[in-house]
């Protein structure tokens, strides 16, 4: 059905086209547009213009050089018609409005009339969906890639000519949307920009590829729509370490394995792909260079092999890390264990390890004399590499001092029994037996030595309780007096003395003592100011804290015969004494008293007649002092 609109001429485009018509596309051919004549109003104004012919005529006119087949058909009474089907997207290609102009002479009978310009606006219908240049696009996401990556895919053309049946709009068409959006940036020429926008990381071990449909879908009315196919591939990244079937390998073998044996084969995997995928082997840095001695692992089967027979008393147990490392760059690794548990065929003794708590030197202990009864000495672990009773060990400790206390199997300490003393014994000396319940029974000694250390423990002790001397009066300065002397049982500083003057009373004493104890004046001494002289002496350690004791010291001062006799009787000199003289007779006049201020034979005094007894008329008794006549 034909629609036709009709416009309203603005003023200064009416020159220029007289008539506007409106058909939409893709009809049949021979579709009544209008009527020219009467759509145009040209027979009324020709009518006005004093016309005297009101027939005209009208025809179409023709461009002088066109490919193009004739659109349209023009009766000569000014019926326009469709000559053809009209599809707009052909005739009118990337244009927002699909019109054509058409020139129509009109003339009458006798002469020329006008050239109307008819434009006929050919409507889009909504007849050409959305297309993609391709059915399916291929992308590719390193595993690497993080959140914001975009990936460009091509964008859809719609040939509508239309402003709506050619706007198209996208989105996706799967519910993938944690993992991808679409990216739409519109372009200044109207048209899109497309992406695929990472959500976030992808991981090729858990999902390697992901197929998304991108929806392209017009305005029209009904919209119609396209579709394109995007296959995304994750590329691998070595992001993944290779894994061990187990963390720990057991392997049980015995001592009789030889060279060139495979013992065990361990595996590992790598999820990435490719060289980053593929696994190698080695014993990791944690391997003991002594146990690769005995054991190499293939560097791509993982077999661990016996470079050699093992030794005779061999370990029990060899942990062997073995590094899975792939082939990536930079490469990644893992590590896992193997514990090979060599099981002895031979009988052996048993082993005695012992751990001292405080060593002096090889199988010496050093205790303090102040370590407690229970003090801990030392911790004995025995072993035994043979099984089954073989391998059962008791021990035993046969000691005054020391006692051996079960910690559990084949587990000791060393403990002390009774108190330590270093004074009364330096060192102890003592054996630890260990012996299996095999068949013949074998047995270790072990013999260890302990030095007691000493503790300053022991006072000093003076040889006396009291010391007396004996010195003479009226010496020089540091006349000597005489030593005391102390003793310390204790070694080191605790054992080494000193001695200096114990004054309780602050009275100054004309003494000096030194460090070795020995006793001198200070000045010369009188006897007769003070013959007796007693007070204290104190001797120390240097031990921590010092240690002390006193003793007592008398210093008797002897006499010497430094003061001359004096009467005391009579007290002056001279002396008058009257007395009666009778012949015959011994007749005692007095008796002479006399003193002496120093002692024992240097006071002893003998009384004689010194001067003036010429005649021989008195005497004095050389004892008592009595003078007679």
């Amino acid at each position: 059905m034909l629609k036709i609109l009709y416009l309203l001429f603005i003023l200064n485009v009416s020159d220029c086209v007289d008539w506007i018509y409106n058909i939409k596309e893709n009809q049949r051919p021979g579709i009544f547009i209008g009527d020219i004549a009467f759509d145009t109003n040209i027979l009324r104004s020709n009518s006005a213009q004093g016309s005297q012919q009101t027939v005209l005529w009208f025809s179409q006119l023709q461009q002088e050089i066109s490919s193009t087949p004739q659109l349209f058909n023009i009766t000569k009474t000014g019926k326009l018609y469709t000559a053809q089907k009209l599809d707009a997207e052909s005739l009118c290609k990337y244009n927002t409005e699909c019109f054509k102009m058409v020139d129509v002479a009109v003339q009458n009978k006798l002469s020329f009339v006008k050239i109307l310009e008819l434009k006929i606006i050919i409507e889009d219908v909504n007849d050409n969906r959305p297309e993609f240049p391709v059915d399916a696009n291929n992308l590719y996401f390193s595993e690497t890639d993080g959140r914001g990556t975009i990936k460009s895919i091509p964008n859809a053309i719609d040939i509508d000519v239309g402003a709506q049946n050619s706007q198209i709009t996208y989105h996706l068409n799967e519910n993938l949307s944690n993992l991808f959006a679409l990216s739409v940036i519109k372009k200044i020429d109207g048209t899109a920009k497309l992406g695929i926008f990472l959500q976030q990381k992808l991981d090729r071990e858990i999902k390697d590829s992901y197929t998304l449909e991108v929806i392209a879908k017009d305005g029209g009315s009904p919209p119609l729509q396209g579709s394109l196919n995007v296959l995304i591939s994750v590329t691998d990244e070595n992001d993944n370490s290779p894994v061990f079937s187990q963390n720990v390998y057991n392997v049980s073998i015995n001592d009789g394995y030889f060279k060139g044996t495979a013992i065990i084969r361990v595996s590992a995997t790598d999820v990435d792909s490719g060289i980053n995928g593929k696994v190698f082997f080695k014993f990791g840095s944690k391997t003991s260079s002594n146990h690769k001695m005995y054991f190499k692992v293939h560097k791509k089967s993982g077999e661990i092999f016996l470079l050699q027979k093992l030794p005779a008393r061999a370990k029990k147990v060899y942990k062997l890390f073995v590094e899975a490392t792939d082939g990536g760059n930079p490469p990644l690794s893992s590590t896992a264990i193997v514990l090979v548990y060599v099981i002895n065929q031979q009988n052996n003794a048993p082993v005695i390890d012992m751990n001292f708590i405080s060593r002096s030197k090889e199988n010496n202990a050093m205790v303090s004399e102040a370590i407690k009864v229970g003090g801990f000495i030392a911790f004995v672990k025995v072993s035994d590499e043979d099984i089954g009773r073989n391998s059962e060990v008791s021990c035993d400790l046969q000691h005054e001092k020391l006692q051996l206390r079960s910690l559990g199997k084949n587990k000791y300490k060393i403990v002390v029994k009774n108190l330590i003393n270093r004074e009364t014994e330096s060192s102890i000396e003592s054996t630890i037996i260990c012996e299996d319940k095999g068949s013949p029974p074998l047995r270790t000694e072990r013999q260890f030595s302990i030095q007691v250390k000493d503790v300053n423990d022991i006072q000093p002790q003076f040889t006396k309780d009291t010391f007396q001397f004996l010195t003479y009066e009226n010496e020089e300065q540091n006349f000597p007096v005489g030593f005391v002397n102390a003793t310390d049982e204790d070694l080191g500083p605790g054992g080494q003395l000193s001695f200096s003057l114990f004054n309780q009373n602050y009275n100054i004493l004309p003494f000096v003592i030194s460090d070795f104890g020995f006793i001198s004046a200070t000045q010369s001494l009188d006897r007769e100011q003070q013959d007796v002289y007693k007070f204290k002496v104190l001797v120390k350690d240097n031990g921590t804290p010092s240690l002390n004791n006193t003793a007592n010291v008398i210093v008797k001062v002897m006499d010497k015969n430094d003061n001359a006799p004096y009467f005391t009787f009579p007290s002056v000199n001279p002396f008058s004494l009257e007395i009666h003289y009778q012949p015959q007779m011994n007749t005692d006049i007095t008796t002479l008293r006399a003193s002496d201020r120093d002692r024992h034979v240097n006071a002893f005094l003998r009384y004689e007649v010194y001067r003036g007894n010429d005649k021989q008329l008195f005497t004095v008794n050389p004892y008592t002092g009595v003078l007679s006549f």
